[in-house]
């Protein structure tokens, strides 16, 4: 009411300024009162209040007090009566009206119209009058008639923000602190958005102003930060003053919370290269200068606000993962960080001691979840920043050691490790190596993890679950200085050293190829050995002309290292020059060496011999240089190449280029040489296609066995094109150039001793250097391959030879199938050449052949280049991945494509949005199939793609869900079919794995795409969301994934080629399966059906898939691989929820198992002992029941064993035998390698047992045999055998029987021959006659089948040596029988045992005998002089009875 009182009496005031004027005339009043009275007349009759306290305020000033002073009134007294008077008129106080009419002022100065919205400035005008009213507000204050509760309440009802300057001038000026204006807000929240929307915009504006307003921006930020420290953080002592405040703090805290997301979210957007940003937060960090609050704020509350804004850095958005800092660190080291983080990070810590600093960083780690990003940037900013860090921290990563394997914690271990990582990626000067932390941390038997198998295991798992995300310096230090550990142990520690080389060989690298002196904690990626090596020389030379010694690392790689000592260290050392007459150091260096024997003989005579020859070389004369054709004919061709130049530019000379191509074709048959006649008759054009070392540089290489001048011809003639096009291109389009280009190339064609030497080049350049040619030199390539393309009918099939990546020997190409064969997409460099060589191919294609028929045009179009643009263009350019719009669109200019500048993605995609482009997408000879995609896709580098991870996933998604799953088969789409979309992904990653192309990266030999793969799970996954089979239905599911594997083996085998390479093939195409499927999801391996109204587990698809293919490519002879058969059960236990019952799903499928795929439960009792934990901790967190029963009984079986072994306890033999011995076998193999004298204990009734027990004995020593690697013990296997042998004999049971052939055995070991893979039953012989020396004479008695079973066995032994599949080792294991004297004393050990053999035996062998004389007719002869004697006993027999008769 009183504001509206106030408003209804402010009217317009017209005289107050005469007082500034009144001493320029002479006043007529006679004194102050008089004057006082008129001007109270006068307002009276022309109020306005508002206008008063400025015009007032501006008098007020010096030089403008003249003449009011001189008649006795000041303008304080004046305007203290003016408001008392109307005061008294409204009713009101006079210190209410006060603040009521100074606020309206204020929010009138704000909006003044010429200041932009929202501003946190004041104009100059603006800022003038707001001075003048603050003059006036601080007379009223003096005179205690200015209300300054009221005036804050009225000051946050204005319509607009209040203007940050305006407010600041408030609280400088002393009439209304901001704390006070705080406090009298309505609403916190509303308060805290005002004031960091005015704090930004102050930030951003204070680097676009004046130099005295940036001042002013400075002092307004300062003084406000004071502000907030001094209420946000306030000491307990001074709560109790400031209740009232408690709002303020809330405010304050938020105020400096939101600014600080505000600047550390612009902070992780400073790559963008927001320069304004960038100042704005440079601006905001000079809140955090320790100076800046000097001794207005407590230290203690200096610390505090520091502190906490320390913590709220390093815990904002925790978003990455563990996994994702141990890959990612090395990209926040202290140089790769923000500048703006760093210096926020050495503002707050100037406020601690180091080890406050540590502390805190400590505490942070352990009370929250914390930005690991934020968190190792800080910690290199510290050892970088802070000598007394690099101490500071390795306290704490002991103690964090400590407590990680005190509690067996993960926490604490990878916060230690990847503090430790961190810190040494700041170089040694300032921490120690990762490589040194390592040792002294696990080095030694007294670290941490050797007080217990149990610490030692926690260490072990903690390495291996960061083996899938470790970059390989760190595995190398981990492989290289692996913890120590007990001898006892030693088989933990070398399961994951496994895993690691495994992990490295997925990445590329070899850790035999390690230098001796390799930095392994840098961050960056490895050197090529080459490189290394030659750092290695010179570091070693360094350290042997300081000390005059060998170095030990030297030393020790001749002897512990030896492949790289061999391969990469002595090449490098010994390279050939010109040797000094006085030795040198590395002439010293290399003779000592010599003398110990570390240099072979006939290596170090090929060294002198080649520096010999390198002199003798230095020495010639240079006349005796490599000799070449005359120069002449090849300057002649070159100037006619310059004539044809100049007709081809000027049109009006076009019908003299024929005449002139005529002539020069007649210079290059001079230079080559006429071979029509040689070349007329041959139907391929044969390239050696260089390797990738003789075409790295930027000139001319020569390939393999081609002679210089042919490829310095070729390099002329693609130089000439090259001019020529360009030069006609500068006066005319491509579509006006005439028919010169293509009769050149023409002509080319022409020559076909030329074209071998041609396409060999155009390997060089589009494959070898592609990335590194210039615009210029793009441009003339695309459009000469258009042209060879153009004259394909002139060039024949084209047989690349590729050395050893041949893909597929003596397949023929055409010329366009030869050069898109070059394209290759597989990094970021390769991506960008392609794509810029495939646009200008296709533009000019376009452009030149414009006004040909749609028919003739499409003949011209390789569909190479099409495909490969439907490859590179959608996943590179977003834009191409939608609906392309009707709307016109201009066409790609050919002359554009010169321009150095221009932006090859827009390109392509101008390209791509043409519609005569469009058009020929919809042709089916140019549409990339999904096949095709998949095989393109799979040929990426992931890491060195030029796609993200996550922009290669969105594309991936797109390509197949999109583009190519709802499209038709006739457009190389799936119709929607899954299954289809299956099938087609598993193929090709199947055959990409086959695919050794030129250059193809080792990762698609020996791996997967786990991109690719994924889709493949969620096709599979999909797929099994269908309806399933209703009660009643006794069809099993499909199971298409064996479907498709199953298919493709079976649809090579009609294919004809050696044997070998068949069984190559398969065997690598079987490892890929087993890939594959364990890529998908455990479930997938077991289906369901309904047995009756009950629904079972169905695995006949993979027990069928197991005895017909997977088991053969199982090194253990008798039992899958650790992960397959892992796998399975996971999948059994996960389906068995689809059954009702499913511990009684399980124990039906295991039982099943039995009789349809015994190998399974081999494998379970092999790996039981890795099996067992996971199983049930599975099936617990699936069932919560106990466990199954079928598994129960596994687990028994292995306990038995154990027991037996180790306790010397009964071991129940139960029902199958042969189970129970895989079991009992197991456990010998675990426990006791050599405690087959325990077998001394069994009791009557397991001679069934014992002769599994032998069975799976021999299939280990035939797999000592085969696959060395395995860490299958050849010696201890045949030690092992011979005893079981010995108890068998012991016990009279016979068990020559075990090698018949499984067809014709006896039910008890037709279970042993179905589970033992195809090789393993093969190479019985060879286990047979490993045995010989524990064959004793009375076997021969008691045995009437041993002889026929030897003999058998030999037989096979012989035809397997004459098959070529028992060769000679060329490094035989000392202990193992060389194949040939094994055949040797097979047949001496048969030689003498005929002779003692009963005539039962000699009977038994008639079958076998033809054969045997095929193979050897002196041992069959034998035979039949033995086996005579007890037919002519027959006889005389006989004869007897007839003469008795008579």
């Amino acid at each position: 009411m009183a504001r509206c009182g106030a408003e209804r009496y402010s009217t317009a005031l017209y005289g107050v300024t005469w007082l500034g004027r009144a001493r320029e005339r002479r006043s007529p009043f006679g004194s102050g009162a008089e004057l006082q009275g008129a001007a109270l007349q006068l307002l009276d009759q022309h109020q306005n209040l508002a206008e008063l306290l400025l015009e007032v305020g501006d008098s007020a000033r010096p030089g403008v007090q003249d003449g009011a002073e001189h008649q006795g009134v000041s303008p304080e007294s004046f305007i203290v009566s003016v408001l008392q008077e109307q005061a008294s008129k409204l009713g009101v106080p006079t210190a209410t009206l006060a603040a009521k009419n100074a606020a309206a002022n204020v929010e009138q100065i704000c909006q003044d119209p010429g200041s932009p919205s929202r501003a946190p400035l004041l104009n100059s005008d603006q800022r003038k009058r707001l001075t003048c009213l603050l003059q006036t507000v601080k007379d009223l204050l003096a005179n205690n008639m200015f209300c300054r509760s009221l005036f804050c309440q009225e000051m946050w009802k204005m319509k607009e923000p209040l203007v940050l300057e305006a407010v600041w001038h408030l609280h400088s000026s002393d009439i209304v602190g901001l704390a006070e204006l705080l406090d009298r807000s309505p609403a916190g929240p509303a308060a805290v958005e005002w004031l960091c929307s005015s704090l930004c915009g102050l930030c951003e504006q204070a680097g676009d102003i004046s130099c005295g307003d940036t001042e002013l921006a400075q002092r307004i930020l300062s003084d406000f930060a004071i502000v907030f420290l001094q209420n946000g953080f306030e000491q307990p002592s001074e709560l109790g003053r400031k209740v009232e405040f408690q709002k303020v703090a809330y405010i304050c805290r938020a105020v400096l919370q939101r600014m600080l997301a505000w600047m550390l979210d612009a902070v992780g957007k400073e790559k963008q290269e927001d320069v304004s940003m960038v100042q704005a937060v440079r601006f905001w960090l000079n809140v955090f200068n320790v100076s800046l609050y000097g001794s207005v704020a407590h230290p203690e509350s200096l610390r505090q606000f520091f502190r906490h804004t320390l913590t709220e850095v390093l815990t904002y958005h925790p978003v990455l993962k563990v996994s994702d800092a141990i890959q990612m660190q090395k990209e926040w080291s202290f140089t790769r960080t923000s500048p703006l983080l760093t210096a926020l990070y050495r503002k707050l810590l100037v406020a601690f001691s180091v080890k406050e600093s540590v502390c805190q960083l400590q505490q942070v780690l352990e009370t929250h979840e914390v930005n690991w990003q934020h968190v190792l940037s800080c910690v290199s900013t510290l050892v970088v920043c802070q000598a007394e860090a690099g101490q500071l921290f390795k306290d704490l990563l002991s103690h964090l050691l400590l407590k990680a394997f005190g509690n067996y914690d993960m926490e604490n271990m990878i916060t230690a490790f990847l503090i430790a990582r961190q810190a040494a990626l700041e170089g040694p000067a300032v921490f120690m190596p990762y490589s040194e932390w390592f040792k002294a941390s696990f080095g030694n038997a007294g670290g941490h993890h050797g007080s217990s198998k149990k610490s030692l295991v926690f260490l072990l798992e903690f390495l291996s679950e960061l083996v899938p995300f470790e970059a390989a310096p760190y595995l190398k230090v981990h492989i290289m200085f692996p913890p120590c550990v007990a001898s006892k142990h030693r088989s933990l520690l070398l399961e994951y050293i496994s895993l690691a080389k495994t992990r490295l060989a997925d990445l590329q690298v070899a850790i035999e190829d390690m230098g001796l002196y390799e930095d392994l904690s840098a961050p960056e990626e490895a050197v090529q050995p080459q490189a290394q090596a030659l750092r290695d020389v010179e570091k070693a030379l360094q350290i042997f002309e300081s000390t005059r010694k060998v170095p030990t690392s030297v030393i020790e790689a001749s002897i512990f290292r030896r492949p790289y000592y061999t391969s990469w260290f002595l090449p490098a050392l010994l390279r050939p020059r010109v040797l000094p007459k006085t030795p040198d150091g590395r002439m010293a260096f290399i003779d000592s060496l010599k003398r110990a024997d570390k240099i072979p003989s006939n290596l170090y005579s090929t060294y002198l011999q080649a520096c010999h020859a390198m002199k003798e070389k230095v020495l010639q004369d240079d006349s005796k240089a490599e000799p070449s054709l005359p120069k002449e004919p090849l300057e002649q061709l070159e100037a006619e190449l310059a004539e044809l130049r100049t007709l081809v530019v000027e049109q009006a000379q076009w019908e003299e280029v024929a005449a002139q191509l005529a002539v020069v074709s007649d210079r290059l048959r001079r230079v080559l040489g006429d071979s029509s006649e040689d070349n007329e008759h041959n139907s391929r054009v044969r390239v050696a296609v260089p390797a990738p070392g003789l075409a790295g540089g930027a000139r001319a290489v020569p390939a393999p066995g081609l002679p210089l001048c042919p490829q310095r011809v070729v390099d002329l003639l693609l130089t000439s094109f090259c001019q020529t096009l360009l030069a006609a291109s500068s006066f005319n389009p491509p579509d006006r150039q005439g028919p010169c280009l293509s009769l050149l190339v023409k002509m080319m064609c022409g020559h076909r001793n030329l074209l071998p030497a041609l396409l060999a080049r155009l390997c060089q350049l589009l494959y070898h250097q592609g990335p590194s040619l210039g615009a210029a030199h793009i441009l003339g390539l695309a459009a000469f391959v258009i042209h060879l393309s153009e004259c394909r009918a002139l060039i024949p099939a084209v047989e690349a030879d590729f050395g050893a990546a041949q893909a597929v020997p003596g397949k023929a190409l055409s010329v366009s199938e030869y050069w898109s064969s070059l394209l290759v997409c597989r990094t970021e460099e390769s991506f960008v050449f392609c794509l810029r060589f495939c646009t200008a191919a296709a533009a000019y294609l376009m452009c030149k052949f414009s006004s040909c028929s749609r028919e003739d045009f499409c003949a011209l179009v390789p569909p190479g280049l099409i495909k490969k643009l439907q490859f590179l263009v959608p996943r590179l350019s977003l834009e191409a991945r939608g609906v392309l719009c009707e709307e016109a669109r201009g066409a790609l200019s050919w002359s554009c494509l010169s321009c150095p500048s221009l932006n090859y993605r827009r390109a392509s995609l101008c390209l791509w949005r043409q519609a005569g482009f469009q058009e020929l997408l919809k042709e089916k000879a140019f549409q990339l199939s999904f096949r095709e995609w998949l095989l393109l896709e799979l040929e990426v580098c992931p890491e060195k793609d030029i796609l993200s991870a996550a922009e290669r996933q969105d594309f991936h998604y797109w390509a197949i869900y999109q583009r190519y799953l709802p499209a038709p088969s006739a457009a190389g789409g799936c119709d929607g079919d899954l299954e289809e979309a299956c099938g087609v992904i598993l193929n090709a990653i199947l055959d990409s794995s086959h695919r050794l192309e030129l250059g193809a990266p080792a990762r698609s030999k020996t791996s997967l795409s786990p991109e690719i793969l994924c889709r493949l799970q969620e096709l599979v996954l999909e797929l099994r969301c269908r309806p399933k089979l209703l009660p009643g239905c006794s069809a099993a599911q499909r199971h298409l994934v064996f479907e498709l594997l199953q298919g493709r083996l079976a649809g090579r085998e009609p294919e004809q080629g050696p044997a070998l390479g068949q069984q190559l093939w398969r065997q690598q195409e079987l490892l890929q399966h087993r890939r594959i499927l364990l890529g998908l999801p455990a479930s997938t391996l077991v289906t369901t059906c309904w047995k009756g109204n009950r629904a079972v587990l169905d695995c006949d698809s993979f027990f069928a898939f197991v005895n017909s293919e997977l088991k053969n490519v199982s090194s253990r002879g008798y039992a899958l691989s650790f992960d397959i058969t892992a796998h399975f059960f996971r999948g059994l236990l996960s389906a068995s929820l689809d059954c009702e019952d499913a511990a009684e799903g399980v124990n039906e499928a295991l039982a099943t198992c039995q009789t349809k795929c015994p190998v399974v439960l081999l494998s379970a009792a092999l790996w039981w002992p890795r099996l067992e934990p996971a199983l049930c901790s599975q099936w617990k967190r699936l069932s919560g029941a106990p466990l199954a029963g079928e598994l129960a009984r596994l687990r028994g079986w292995h306990s038995s064993g154990t027991r037996f072994l180790c306790s010397g306890a009964a071991f129940p033999v139960s029902d199958p035998p042969w189970l129970s011995a895989a079991f009992l076998h197991g456990a010998i193999l675990q426990h006791s390698p050599r405690g087959t004298e325990a077998l001394e204990r069994l009791g009557t009734g397991a001679e069934q047992l014992l002769v599994a027990l032998l069975f799976f004995s021999l299939l280990d020593l035939i797999s000592a045999t085969i696959a060395p690697k395995e860490g299958v013990d050849f010696q201890a296997s045949l030690e092992r055998s011979l005893q079981i042998l010995q108890c068998l004999q012991g016990r009279g049971t016979a068990w020559p029987l075990l090698f018949q052939p499984a067809e014709g055995a006896p039910g008890r070991f037709h279970v042993l021959h179905r589970a033992a893979s195809q090789q393993h039953t093969r190479l019985l012989p060879l286990a047979f006659y490993s045995l010989t020396p524990s064959f004793q004479q009375e076997l021969l008695q008691q045995e009437p089948t041993f002889l026929s079973v030897a003999l058998q066995m030999y037989i096979q032994l012989l035809q397997l040596f004459v098959e070529g599949q028992v060769l000679p080792q060329s490094d035989p294991h000392p202990t193992e029988h060389d194949p040939l004297e094994l055949i040797s004393a097979a047949r001496q050990f048969l030689l003498g045992a005929i002779p003692h053999c009963p005539a039962q035996s000699l009977g038994n062998i008639q079958p076998l005998l033809s054969t045997c004389e095929e193979l050897d007719p002196e041992l069959a002869a034998t035979l039949l002089h033995f086996s005579r004697p007890a037919v002519d006993v027959e006889l005389e027999e006989e004869l007897e009875l007839f003469r008795g008769m008579d």
